[in-house]
Parts: C-alpha cells; structure tokens; sequence
C-alpha cells in the first residue's frame, strides 16, 4: 500500500478471514435445512456469498471515505434510522411473533441492525460536541440518554428486547469512556432495572427463556430446548471436533443452525480448539479496534472507533455466552459468521470506517515522527 493510504491491515486481514469462514460455516450448517424446505441445499450459501461481496465493496468504500464525513451527517443518519424503526412497526412483516423487516422490493432489511452505527455515529458527534459539559446531568448526561431512548423504546416495540438491551449497553460504554460521572450511569442503570424487569415479567416466553437459563435441564424438550441442543453440541464436539460438516445436531435437532447458534455447530464440528480460534480472532480485532480508536488523531475518531469496536466485539462476546449457557437467549447474531443480510453488510461498512480512521491514526504518527526525528531540527 502507498504510504498516502497505509492503515491497519490486521484488521482487514481478520474482518477476511472470518467472513470467509462464514460463508462456509452458512453453507455446512443450512445445506440440509435448504434442501428440505427451498429444494436447493445452496440457497442460504448463495445469498450469504452475495451479502459478503456487497458488504466488502462498500467496506472498500468506507475505507476510502474520510470518517470526519460521518460527523456531518450525525443528524440525517440519526433521522432516517428513527424513521426506519418507525416504518417498520407501521409496514414491517411479522415473522415468529416479531415485526422487524422492511421490504423494498424483492430485497429486506432489517433497521434495527442499522440502527447500531447510526447510534454510534450519533453519540460519537455528540460527546465531542458536549466536551467536558458530558458530565454535566442537564446539559451533558440527560440529553445524551434521551435520543438513544426513543430509538430503545422503538426497538422494544419491534419487539426486538435483546437489540434494545444491547443498544442500552453501548449507550453506557459510550458515556463511561467520554469521561461521564459514574454516578449518574449506575443510577440511570438502577432506574432501569425495575423497567426490565417489568418487561422480562409481563412477557411470558421472555420469563421462560430467563428461568430456562437458570436451570436449562428441567424442561429440555420445551423451552430450554434450543439450549439443551446447543450444549449437546459443544459436548459432542469435544477438543477437536467431529470434522467440518459431520455435525449432527444441525440436522433438524438445533432449530435454525446458521443464524444464532451458528457457534454451536463451529463447537460441534472443529471442536474446542475451533471455538477457541474463532473467539482469538474476535479478540486481536477488539484489541487493534481499541488500539486504532485511541491512536485516533481527535475526539470523534477515538468514540467511534470505539463504538464500532464495542458493537463488534461485545456482540461476538455476548452470541458466544448464550450458546454456551452463560447468559439468557437474545437474539443476537455472531459477525462476519451468522448468516443475515443486514447484520453482514453494517458489519463490514463499520470496519470499513475504523479502517479509515486507522489510516489517519498512521499518518499523523508517521507525521509526528518525521516532524521530531529530522536531522538539525531545532
């Protein structure tokens, strides 16, 4: 690469490597699935490859784009996503008791997958914009929780409780790093426990999912059922797994493989030491994304290369914990690996961002060492 555009290549290198493995993983877990129910067992493969080659087109040009541009149109991003979100609950389409897809033609989205740049977009303008008045409660705090709110409370409506739990946590990680008083992030986390808790009580299959990670075992032909399947397949795979595409618990056991629990089947059939491999690479990517966020050359690019880490990675973290059993079952996918159109394409645009801020982040170290370490300089 030219020195004008160097930037993290280790970033690319991963965001690659497990796209790629994506698309094989997509293929290994649906391929019987496809068959039975579309008659065409490369039906899931087909589309995935097709979101991947559009989603590393337009990381190519997020790259490309000076991520400044993105401070600029904060507002008319955080628009059109509060008027996707809007949409969708007038003129979505339902599936599964939840209305969280827009169609535009033959081709569907899902808004709320595109609501988490357009979060992180709008809160990294917003903390350099407010500067040191963020911890400040009237001016700095208070305004930053109530637009995110009214994108929460339209993604709950959805219902989509896990997305606007997430989006909730990203919200926070946000205030926390811009120097918020942590006062005022435990006490608004204190408010909205009794809300969540409210909201996990007043539906019932959310209050099942809940006791069924408590205790998964007393009803593993019900509720826990998905759960049950996904630990069985961790224990069958064992340190090295039962090959790549020998797994059995895909084969109509584990309900939908290749979307939420596609790390299952990765546990199943390369075993631990995949699984292991697979959560390394999340991590070199989240400490490199924290690494370019901080060598940032200002304000806005250090949150949002952070946000955009945080999406990534604390997604990656929190898809793993639930097929293993450690925290409750969200809907929630694995980037780069779990088969979804939306998901796939905001992931690698965002990449493609923190890859451009990378750029910047090189230049000006390039630039500050060429400006102190020049000979007979004074």
């Amino acid at each position: 690469m030219t020195d004008r555009f160097r930037f993290d290549f280790s970033i690319l290198l991963i965001t690659l490597i497990l796209a790629g493995f994506g698309i094989v993983m997509v293929y290994s877990t649906s391929a019987i699935l496809a068959a039975d129910e579309l008659k065409d067992s490369f039906y899931f493969l087909k589309k995935q490859a097709l979101f991947a080659t559009g989603g590393v087109f337009l990381m190519a040009l997020a790259m490309r784009i000076n991520y400044h541009l993105w401070q600029k149109l904060a507002y008319p991003i955080l628009a059109v996503s509060l008027l996707l979100l809007t949409l969708v609950l007038v003129s979505g389409t339902e599936a599964s008791g939840a209305t969280r897809w827009l169609y535009v033609g033959p081709l569907s989205f899902q808004p709320s997958e595109l609501s988490k740049l357009a979060l992180v977009v709008f809160l990294s303008y917003f903390l350099t914009k407010k500067g040191a008045k963020i911890r400040t409660f009237q001016f700095g705090f208070l305004p930053a929780i109530l637009i995110p709110g009214a994108m929460i409370l339209l993604v709950i409506h959805q219902p989509d409780f896990g997305a606007a739990l997430f989006l909730g946590i990203i919200v926070m990680l946000m205030l926390f790093a811009a120097g918020t008083r942590l006062s005022y992030i435990l006490s608004m986390a204190l408010i909205a426990a009794p809300v969540v808790y409210y909201l996990i009580v007043k539906v019932p299959y959310r209050l099942h999912r809940i006791m069924s990670y408590l205790n998964p075992w007393n009803d593993p032909q019900g509720t826990s059922f998905q759960l049950v399947q996904s630990l069985v397949a961790f224990g069958g795979g064992g340190i090295f797994g039962s090959g790549l595409g020998q797994g059995k618990q895909k084969l109509f056991f584990l309900p939908a493989p290749h979307t939420d629990f596609i790390f299952s089947v990765i546990g199943e059939e390369i075993g631990l030491i995949g699984a292991l491999i697979v959560l390394g690479l999340f991590l070199v990517l989240c400490i490199r994304g924290i690494r370019v966020s901080l060598d940032a050359p200002d304000e806005f690019g250090t949150y949002l290369g952070l946000g955009i880490t945080s999406l990534i990675s604390l997604q990656a973290i929190i898809n793993m914990a639930v097929v293993l059993g450690l925290l409750p079952t969200k809907g929630l996918t694995l980037p780069f690996i779990s088969y979804g159109g939306t998901s796939l394409v905001v992931s690698f645009v965002s990449v493609g961002i923190l890859l451009n801020i990378s750029s910047h982040a090189l230049r000006g170290a390039v630039d500050r060492n060429v400006g102190f370490s020049g000979p007979g300089r004074s």
